[in-house]
């Protein structure tokens, strides 16, 4: 097995349990996004109130759409990275230079890693975002626009029943719906790399030695945040062009300024307290268990290597 599969695999791994551990936060982010004005909650008043509705269960509502997407995503985009990485790699040294790659070299191989992942997996999340603004029970018609407390839908469907109201709606179409925003937000990571370098070679240069292990996890978590607060408008496009909000013949610009126009520049943010954390703590979490489960991997690759030596000396 190659490295990108093992990078790949282990990036699937870490996601899966970084998502689960952190949902409940997404999934009162995502209803806050997808909100109507008129029925404006803040963050612990509708975490009580989903818990009172729906039971703790309703705080992972769409987990299933979840893992299975972020399980793809994350294989797909290291697999990406890590192929784009290698290429560049090889491109240096063939021109003499260093294997290290430039800032530049690794914002480009982010964007093709990014670009690759949202084409592959846009549907699923479409899916999974449908899904999370619903509610399990309610009095309220179906085709009721979803809001914080009362998300849209009488009840969550299956999730291959989700898919084919989903093509009924709108064929395969409808699968990619906010794929624009979704393509701007490829920038998020890079601009996370970008603050992360930029606060490593600052403090590098003050402190004159190499940054520490927690060094690195506080600047990637300031990165986090200031790349998540400067995109988050088009996250929270992209969620209502998701569930359907809005006017269908929209496009990107048009949609952030009927938010602006009808709900203020504060209607760009909602929702933005809870994804903020939860961006922050994922981020933390994906790292720790991607190492982990590359390390573990890769050992146990290692140890079948010897083995079958071992076997082939025998016979």
């Amino acid at each position: 097995m190659s490295d990108n599969v093992l990078h790949a695999v282990a990036g699937a791994g870490g996601g899966v349990l970084s998502m689960i551990l952190t949902y409940p936060l997404i999934t009162l982010s995502t209803r806050s996004q997808v909100e109507s004005k008129r029925a404006q909650t803040n963050v612990s008043d509708a975490a009580r109130h989903i818990i009172q509705r729906e039971g703790f269960s309703g705080l992972y509502a769409g987990l299933d759409s979840a893992v299975f997407g972020i399980s793809v995503t994350n294989f797909v985009y290291y697999y990406w990275y890590e192929w784009s990485r290698a290429a560049f790699e090889t491109a240096t040294v063939k021109a003499g230079r260093s294997r290290k790659l430039s800032t530049i070299e690794s914002m480009i191989a982010g964007a093709v890693a990014g670009s690759a992942t949202v084409l592959t997996t846009n549907p699923i999340w479409v899916v999974n975002t449908r899904m999370t603004a619903r509610k399990r029970t309610s009095s309220t018609p179906f085709t009721e626009k979803p809001t914080l407390t009362d998300p849209l839908g009488r009840g969550p469907p299956s999730t291959i029943n989700e898919i084919k109201a989903l093509f009924n709606e709108g064929g395969i179409g409808a699968f990619f719906a906010g794929v624009i925003p979704a393509l701007v937000l490829v920038v998020n990571p890079i601009l996370q790399y970008t603050i992360f370098e930029q606060l490593k070679n600052l403090l590098e240069r003050r402190k004159r030695r190499n940054i520490t292990p927690s060094d690195a996890f506080l600047l990637g978590a300031i990165g986090k945040l200031i790349a998540t607060a400067l995109t988050y408008p088009y996250i929270t496009v992209k969620s209502r062009m998701h569930v359907g909000k809005g006017d269908r013949r929209d496009n990107l610009l048009q949609a952030l300024e009927r938010i602006v126009e009808e709900e203020g520049w504060q209607g760009l943010y909602k929702g933005v307290g809870p994804k903020l954390v939860q961006s922050v703590i994922t981020a933390a979490f994906l790292f720790a268990f991607k190492d982990a489960l590359f390390n573990v991997a890769q050992a146990m690759m290692k140890n079948k290597r010897t083995q079958t030596k071992l076997l082939k000396r025998r016979m």
